[in-house]
């Protein structure tokens, strides 16, 4: 997570959402300042307490924002992307992580009654997420995957040890169990086209240029 965050600058991270330790994933954040919003479900060590979809934020005032399985725990997760778009500012950076919903993670919470880890509502492909960002104007610039531990591993169900979770898998057996994609907010400028105008006859000594085509 640490190298996600190395280019991400300015004033405001916002992470959206609780993930494991209260702020394990926002420790790596370069910004001056790094701010943790939560629901009060999940309101300890947060600064900030409100649900996704209502941020209690002005526009334009976030240079780059966190979402740590936040979408897959929502019951409208492209709301939640909205909002936040909304308070990012232009060029800012948002950075997504989600499971795989064709690994072992992804099995286990398909046939959990509670959803795995408890409280997840739907899984949400790498190749959704790509096609929301597209819509709301981002360019996809990074994507990782990481998450090369069972669903079975001691902790993680609960979101604890988020740094573990972002091990590099090259010496682990079992496919990545997780996806983290980096976007950038693009604004673009629009250049306003000038009306054409008609070409006007050649005049010649005041008169107007005769046509080459005789009249019957």
């Amino acid at each position: 997570m640490a190298a996600a965050l190395d280019d991400v600058f300015g004033w405001e991270l916002l992470q959206v959402g609780a993930w494991g330790g209260a702020r394990e994933l926002l420790r790596a954040g370069r910004t001056r300042r790094q701010t943790l919003l939560s629901t009060p479900a999940h309101a300890e060590g947060a600064d900030l307490i409100a649900h996704p979809a209502r941020l209690p934020l002005g526009s334009d005032c976030v240079d780059a924002a966190l979402l740590p399985h936040t979408l897959e725990f929502a019951f409208d997760p492209y709301a939640i992307l909205r909002e936040v778009d909304r308070v990012l500012t232009g060029e800012g950076q948002l950075l997504i992580l989600g499971f795989r919903p064709y690994s072992l993670w992804g099995l286990r919470a398909r046939y959990s009654r509670v959803g795995f880890p408890p409280g997840m509502r739907r899984l949400l492909s790498e190749r959704l997420v790509r096609e929301w960002l597209v819509l709301l104007g981002y360019e996809v610039v990074g994507e990782q995957r990481y998450l090369y531990l069972g669903p079975w591993s001691r902790g993680l169900a609960k979101g604890e040890g988020g740094g573990r979770m972002l091990r590099a898998g090259l010496t682990y057996p079992l496919p990545a169990g997780a996806y983290l994609l980096k976007a950038r907010k693009r604004v673009y400028t629009f250049t306003p086209i000038r009306p054409r105008i008609r070409e006007k006859a050649a005049v010649i000594g005041g008169l107007v240029k005769p046509t080459t085509r005789s009249g019957t």
